[in-house]
């Protein structure tokens, strides 16, 4: 996440980061572009924190342009001793949250006339893993 909220800085975007653990480095880091640089701790598997978290992009930026999906947590363990909850927290995170972020931003994009969405996917997408049934069928999504 940090490498695309660089590389989008560096082209001159202005960004509202979002992520687990303190954002005020990642912050520093992305602003000595000189780009504006916002932060909301939404927990992306809540889609009415979503909501909000694109509600305070439109007001701080005019709305998003270019939405990465990069959220990803994993847990590894074997099906029959993998928590419910863990379960629950992968797919709401790394599948259920590209859905609701991209359901929330394409009408915003298409009455602009313009707008990128990227997902960022990952291996496990095209195989699977031992231990890792919940990561690999979020990827799958």
């Amino acid at each position: 996440g940090l490498g695309i909220a660089l590389s989008l800085a560096k082209a001159g975007a202005n960004l509202i980061l979002n992520g687990f653990g303190d954002a005020s480095t990642v912050i520093a880091e992305v602003k000595q572009f000189g780009g504006k640089v916002g932060h909301h701790p939404a927990d992306v598997s809540d889609p009415a924190q979503i909501a909000d978290m694109l509600a305070y992009a439109e007001r701080e930026f005019g709305g998003v342009d270019i939405l990465v999906n990069n959220a990803g947590i994993q847990h590894v363990a074997a099906v029959e001793d993998f928590p419910v909850e863990r379960w629950d927290s992968i797919i709401a995170i790394n599948l259920s949250s590209v859905f609701h972020a991209t359901r929330l931003s394409l009408p915003a994009m298409r009455a602009k006339g313009w707008g990128r969405i990227v997902n960022i996917a990952s291996v496990h997408g095209q195989v699977g893993s031992v231990g890792k049934a919940a990561y690999v069928a979020a990827k799958h999504g």
